[in-house]
This record gives C-alpha cells, structure tokens and sequence, in this order.
C-alpha cells in the first residue's frame, strides 16, 4: 500500500500501473491480485488506512488532555485535525477525490463526525458547555476545520496557529 501511495502521489493514479506497485513493492503481480481486485480497490484501502491514521492521531492527542477538561480536548482535537490535514493533505486530496462532503453514506467522515460529537457530548454531560445539537454543531466544526485548512494550504507562508 506504501508503495502505492508513493506513486499515485507521485505519477498520479490513472498514470500508475499495476507492475509499478508490485516493481516498487518488490512483490509479484499475483500477490497484488491476492489483496486487491484492482488499482480502484487499492485506492479504496489507502482511503480507509488513510482516515484510520487521522482518527488515531486525534484520539492519541485528545487522551493526552486531563480526562474531564473538555475546553482543551476540543480545542486539541480541533489544532490537531488541521494539523494532520494540513500535512496529509495531497493523500487525502488522492483518496478523496472523487468524494463529496455533501454524501450522506461517507463512513470515514461519518467515523470522524462521531469522535467529534462524542467529545461535545461528554462535555456537555460535564457542564462544561451547552450543545443541544451535538451533531449539528459536530459537522459545522468538521467543515470548519475543512475551511481552515484549505485556506492554511492555499497560503502556507501562513502561520498554522492562525489557523487552529
């Protein structure tokens, strides 16, 4: 899958062929066929490894907080979320691409969705704010964060912190 990545970022996806993985992974051709159907099924499994990689990297940074100071747990997950956008960006630019925010069936958004909404759900049953809409405020935050890396990528000489 590294190997994969490397080229489709690098050559771009319909560029790439399958003999390039396998050349590049030193495998042959009948263990890429093993795993994956097709170069679509390989982009397919490098969106899951891909979104799987963000959630660990905001849930390793929000159980770094204090268990109940909610505040700082948003506020991480939030800086944390651009961050790692922000420095994976073209992978998921590559994975994504033919995604839409709008799509209601979207499991990798909807996973990072319910880790946001967890995290303001237990706030608020700690009384450290109101939020009668955890969902609703969850996805304006998620495309906020969206919004803000994207105008972090088109300006890098920009400072990150601006930004989270």
């Amino acid at each position: 899958m590294t190997a994969a990545e490397t080229l489709f970022l690098e050559k771009g996806f319909e560029a790439t062929t399958i003999a390039d993985i396998t050349r590049v992974a030193k495998v042959a051709k009948g263990t890429f066929y093993h795993y994956f159907a097709s170069k679509n099924e390989m982009l397919a499994a490098l969106a899951t490894r891909y979104t799987q990689q963000y959630l660990e990297e905001l849930e390793r940074a929000v159980d770094a907080c204090a268990v109940n100071d909610w505040p700082t747990r948003l506020r991480v997950w939030i800086e944390t979320s651009v961050r790692a956008y922000a420095q994976s960006f073209k992978t998921h630019d590559m994975v994504y691409g033919g995604h839409h925010h709008h799509e209601r069936n979207n499991a990798e958004k909807n996973a990072i969705l319910m880790q946001l909404e967890h995290i303001l759900k237990q706030g608020e049953q700690q009384k450290a704010w109101f939020c009668p809409n955890p969902s609703m405020v969850a996805l304006l935050l998620y495309s906020g964060v969206h919004g803000a890396t994207d105008a972090l990528i088109a300006a890098p000489e920009q400072d990150q912190d601006n930004y989270a």
